[in-house]
């Protein structure tokens, strides 16, 4: 017969381990993790539908986005739609259109890549000051175009806070000019463009630019052979963001540059013109714009696909 264990071995055995979360355990052991349990896997497509009372108004805002668009097609003059687009007057505005959006991207892009450097080193700035630039960018976001053109009018206006010095010291008259459908186009869409760089710089490894000037490099080389390589898709798709903006711009357009056939007038105001005498020529130029639109889609393709599998 075997004697009990003495009090001295009882003493010497190892506590029990206590018990541990499972939570705890899982994040030790990777294979120990929770897995869809058989039901859920096999759980049939018709489960995961959407609720009926999310489904109808996504249906229903859908709806909205698109059937503007078939309306478009459905009134389009497919028979005369060639030698509508192609008469003198629209010619004549799409030349304008296509000259003032490439230099509003240009001057958008001497300006806006800067400025949204200068958005990304706000960063150490008092939260006042930080809050009040990013305020001023993108006021021209939510501003009402007509209200953009009517400032830049009283600013730039033959007797605006800075028209007036500039008629009286070189004779210079902006509003009412190519310059100023150019600057009117720049004030609504460089917001765009710098906001798509400003994403792009925050992305960069910070690390690159302090290794670049460790090896002597200036501020200035570092930004120009370090960060902006890295940041050229952003600056890419800001830049075509900037320009579809830009074409399809309106009302800072005819409130401060106006709608003179061949200097100003638009293909944006060439459509309000058109609707008030000849509406299929304006459904003609409506499509003309839409496929611009489309065509803007189609290039920044790559990265609305690669933004939304994130």
């Amino acid at each position: 017969m075997t004697s009990p264990p003495d009090s001295a071995s009882r003493d010497s055995a190892p506590p029990d381990p206590a018990p541990r979360d499972p939570a705890e355990e899982a994040r030790a052991d990777p294979s120990r993790r929770a897995r869809p349990s058989r039901a859920a896997a096999s759980r049939s497509p018709r489960d995961r539908r959407l609720p009926v009372l999310v489904l109808v108004p996504a249906l229903v805002g859908l709806a909205l986005l698109v059937l503007p668009a078939v309306a478009l097609l459905v009134r389009a003059p497919w028979s005369t739609l060639g030698a509508r687009l192609a008469s003198e007057t629209v010619l004549d505005a799409l030349r304008v259109s296509l000259t003032s959006a490439l230099l509003a991207t240009l001057l958008s892009l001497v300006l806006g890549v800067p400025l949204a450097w200068l958005l990304t080193a706000s960063d150490t700035w008092p939260a006042a000051w930080r809050r009040l630039l990013r305020a001023v960018v993108t006021v021209p976001l939510v501003l009402p175009p007509v209200v953009g053109g009517i400032a830049l009018l009283y600013l730039l206006g033959r007797n605006g806070l800075l028209g007036r010095p500039l008629d009286a010291a070189l004779g210079v008259t902006i509003p009412f000019t190519l310059a100023a459908v150019v600057i009117a186009q720049t004030f609504v869409a460089m917001p765009f463009l710098v906001l798509s760089v400003e994403g792009a710089l925050r992305g960069v490894d910070r690390g690159l630019d302090e290794a670049a000037a460790s090896l002597g490099a200036s501020r200035w080389y570092a930004f120009r052979r370090v960060t902006v390589p890295l940041v050229a898709p952003g600056v890419t798709a800001g830049a075509v963001l900037c320009f579809a903006r830009a074409l399809g711009e309106f009302g800072a357009t005819i409130t401060f540059a106006g709608t003179f056939p061949g200097r100003t007038q638009t293909l944006p105001t060439s459509v309000y013109l058109a609707q008030q005498s000849d509406p299929e020529s304006a459904v003609a130029l409506s499509l003309l714009l839409l496929a611009v639109g489309v065509g803007v889609l189609l290039l920044l393709r790559d990265r609305w696909l690669t933004t939304g599998a994130r």
